[in-house]
Parts: structure tokens; sequence; C-alpha cells
């Protein structure tokens, strides 16, 4: 099924802060989440609507569940049902399906009846419901589960990979990792194996790395995990940063995030540690910036590992569109 998971509300009232710390849109919010094409989402008194980045609200709270727009349309949900909205809260594509994605390359998956099938902007469907699963388009390509295997379809719904892999995730940078038989490997845009299944688990590649899982008896992996250290490999599954690390997470603008002895600092590319491992957590860097944790508290750092903007916050998120997310629990402020 589509996942439409949500991080748990754990602060009493959120707002938005920019770059330097300033408050620009007062806590006042029982949830708030990251602005995306101009809007954000917020939740007041168990009803969703959208802010722009003043704080104005642009679209009232009406919405028992709603997402992020992209593509200009936002999925909402209404009585159980999804459909869509444009970006000035006009309903576009009727509250009518089970479940429903956001738009990808110029189509979404929901669910009609039982079954996943596709749908464009104007809410016709373009590919019918006959798949068990479905995923957004990504490359081109979406992985969808055909009698009980996943493979990938291109957007007039032809199956281009055939259906043969007990899991599938979509394609990043042109490789998609695929499990057969509790293995995980790579294949290209043809299908064709280009890593072969030798993983524990694969994640998909981020600026020319991907995260796998191993065992200790295990080959090469690119998250690799000997033991409970982990490490990285490239496109080729050379051993790039050789395990070591008890936790690591994606590379995102040039650095990963990784933890030794509990603490996380950060690496670069070449696996030197270029911000010492210090904090209680630590997430990836998003314009420039990235939030971490230092006794119970969040604040932010710049790649340099300067604190930027003090440890001050119940709960913090990425900086999108220059704003950061910020909650406070009753009483701490």
């Amino acid at each position: 099924m589509l996942v439409l998971s949500s991080y748990p509300i754990m602060s009493d009232s959120w707002g938005y802060i920019d770059r330097t710390g300033k408050t620009v849109i007062g806590p006042q919010f029982d949830d708030a989440r990251s602005f995306q094409e101009g809007l954000a989402r917020v939740q007041i008194n168990k009803k969703w609507g959208y802010i722009d980045r003043t704080g104005k609200t642009v679209i009232e709270m009406q919405f028992s569940d709603a997402r992020n727009f992209q593509e200009g349309l936002a999925r909402v949900q209404i009585n159980k049902k999804w459909g869509y909205i444009d970006r000035t809260g006009k309903t576009v594509i009727e509250m009518q399906f089970g479940d429903a994605s956001v738009f990808s390359e110029g189509l979404a998956c929901v669910i009609i009846g039982k079954k996943y099938g596709y749908i464009d902007r104007t809410g016709k469907t373009v590919i019918g419901p006959q798949f068990d699963y479905a995923s957004v388009f990504s490359e081109g390509l979406a992985c969808v589960i055909i009698g009980k295997k996943y493979g990938y379809i291109d957007r007039t719904g032809k199956t281009v990979i055939g259906p043969q892999f007990d899991y599938a995730l979509n394609f990043d940078e042109g490789l998609a990792c695929v499990q057969i038989y509790n293995q995980w490997g790579y294949i290209d845009r043809t299908g064709k194996t280009v890593i072969e299944p030798q993983f524990n688990y694969a994640d998909q590649f981020r600026e020319g790395l991907a995260r796998v899982q191993v065992s200790q008896w295990g080959r090469v992996l690119a998250w690799v995990k000997t033991g409970d250290t982990r490490g990285f490999i490239d496109k080729t599954g050379k051993i790039v940063i050789e395990p070591q690390f008890d936790d690591a997470r994606n590379f995102q603008e040039g650095l990963s995030c990784v933890r030794i002895n509990k603490k996380w600092g950060y690496i670069d590319r070449t696996g030197k540690i270029v911000i010492e491992p210090q904090f209680d957590y630590a997430s990836v860097f998003s314009e420039g910036l990235a939030y971490v944790r230092i006794n119970k508290k969040w604040g932010y750092i710049d790649r340099t590992g300067k604190i930027v903007i003090e440890p001050q916050f119940d709960r913090a998120f990425r900086f999108s569109e220059g704003l950061a997310n910020i909650g406070f629990r009753s009483g701490s402020r």
C-alpha cells in the first residue's frame, strides 16, 4: 500500500524560524510541516490547512489529513477519501480514492476499488487499476506488483521490466535496488543486473553512493554492515569508505552524518571526519544547515560544525525554502 506516514506530534506548539534563528511565524499550530512550493500544511484543532511564508492562512483548516504540494497539487482527505486541490484551495480532483500518492512526472497512483492505477492532473485514469501495489514514477518508470512479484512499467502502463523481484524500489540515479531470495542487488533501466544480489538490505543511490547491509561474511556493500559497523560503496560495488561506523545516513550536500560511540558527527565522501562526533543526534544537511540535538534541545549547525542557531527547541526539522518548522512543549519556553 502507499506509505502516507507522518512524524508524530511531539510538541504543543509549532512555528517557523529563518536561517538566522529569528522567529518569522510564531508558535501557534498543533502541528506544522516544511514549506514546499511556497506553502506549508499546518494543523489546528485536528484539521489541516495551508499557510504562506508570512503565516497567513491561504487555505482554511478543513481537511482530516493533507500532504505537501508537488507539481502544483496537494492530496487531501475528507471523510476518509482522498482527492487533490490546487494552490487556491480549489478541489480539482474530487475526494474519491481510498489512497493516493503525490503527483510525480505528471501522474499519481491511486486506489480505485481494491487495485492501484494511475491518473493524470485532470483526474483522468490513464493506466487502469490492475496492480496490487504501485509506486510513483521516477526517471520514467514505476515499480508495481503483478502476480505477487515486483516489476516496472512505463508511463503508458507497458511492462518494461517483467515481474520477477520479491521487492523493489524506485529508480534513482539510473539504478534501482531489487530483492531476490532475501538478497538485494541493483539493476539498470533495461532490467540488467549491474550489482549482483548479495546484500541483506539495500537503499537507493544518493550523490553516487548507496547504502546496503550485509552479514559479517558478506562481500561488498554500499552501506556496509560488518558486525555492527557501516561503510559505503560506489555504483561499481567498490568499497570507498571502509565499514567503521555504528550508524550512518545517506549523503546529502556532500556530507553524511555518522554515529560513533553513541555520538553523531559528519564525514565527507572520502570518509574523512569533517565534524567530530559530539551530538546526541544529527540530521542530514538541507540548504546548508543541519539540525542537531545537544542535551535534549535542538539547534542548527553549518557545514563547518559551527552552531549557528543555539539549541533551544523541543523539536526541529530541516530548512526548506528558507524556513524551518520548530516546536515547543508546554511550559518549556
